[in-house]
């Protein structure tokens, strides 16, 4: 079954903003093109990536403007590398591409599934790093002791209570509080947009993640402006600094692995962790201990799962 029209319109949209987007970030000089005289474009013109690609202006054209089904993987793999896609980008560009083509019968929805119990206790084993699970959607769906108290910031916010399962996403652009949690808030804004974005093109027909999407551009101007961007982010590890109420700031590196639960449903694990001897390690330590203290039972912020 295809797709429905509004789906097509909005599908080709993300392709035409996309590519539109990628294109006029990549100078000629870049690109290693002659140049002469005023360009009244930013970054490169249509025609150029076509040469670039070694396909006809028209096909690129019609390709920029959505027009992808038909495409060949070789085609999309030189438009990726005329345009300088990151490996991100390139994955996203495929992902684009896949749900483009017609299929015999819609994909099935995506189910939500529960995290099997081994892999909670894989969470609970970790004691001196802060470990949970998320979704495509930035839903935390689980999470260790330390997890949990990291992220009481978000557990505790009144975007969880409305929702009933703490988002990332909603907390970022929809909770005052997030610009105290997150230092560099901007850099967590742009990050999450991204990963939302790498998500959608997996997961077109996600309707929970389209409600999702619209919500935000809906009710917060920060989301609005970073989703323009169109950027894509699929890996993510690096350095985050966190303001938090009881420990004050840290400094934690972190890194997320694919975490398949289902055929249907990758999630991921992701682990922040403190340098050895430093200021942050012991305050998360002192954040593991005051975590340690709390009944399970009464403890506010266990609502995951």
């Amino acid at each position: 079954m295809d797709p429905r029209p509004d789906e097509r319109s909005d599908h080709r949209a993300e392709i035409r903003d996309f590519l539109t987007g990628r294109r006029a970030k990549i100078t000629p000089e870049q690109a290693g093109l002659p140049t002469s005289g005023r360009r009244r474009v930013p970054g490169l013109r249509r025609e150029e990536v076509a040469v670039l690609a070694g396909v006809s202006t028209e096909w690129y054209t019609r390709l920029e403007k959505g027009h992808i089904a038909g495409v060949s993987d070789d085609v999309v793999e030189a438009v990726a590398r005329a345009l300088r896609l990151d490996d991100d980008e390139r994955t996203y560009l495929f992902d684009l591409a896949r749900a483009a083509r017609p299929a015999r019968r819609r994909p099935s929805r995506r189910k939500d599934v529960d995290v099997p119990p081994p892999v909670q206790w894989l969470l609970d084993s970790v004691t001196l790093s802060s470990a949970f699970v998320r979704n495509g959607r930035q839903d935390i769906v689980a999470a260790n002791p330390l997890g949990r108290a990291l992220h009481s910031p978000v557990l505790d916010s009144s975007t969880t209570d409305q929702h009933g399962r703490p988002n990332l996403a909603r907390y970022i652009f929809l909770d005052p509080g997030a610009q105290d949690f997150f230092v560099d808030f901007d850099a967590a804004a742009v990050a999450t947009a991204a990963l939302l974005r790498a998500e959608a093109g997996r997961e077109p027909h996600d309707r929970a993640l389209r409600d999702l999407i619209g919500e935000l551009s809906t009710l917060s101007p920060d989301f609005r402006t970073v989703w323009a961007a169109h950027d894509v982010r699929i890996r993510h590890d690096g350095v985050k600094l966190l303001r938090h109420p009881d420990v004050g700031d840290l400094e934690l590196t972190y890194r997320s692995l694919d975490l398949p639960v289902s055929p249907r449903a990758v999630h991921d694990l992701t682990l922040y962790t403190a340098e050895p001897g430093s200021t942050s390690e012991d305050r998360l330590k002192l954040l593991a201990s005051l975590a340690a203290t709390r009944a399970p039972a009464t403890d506010p912020s266990d609502r995951l799962g």
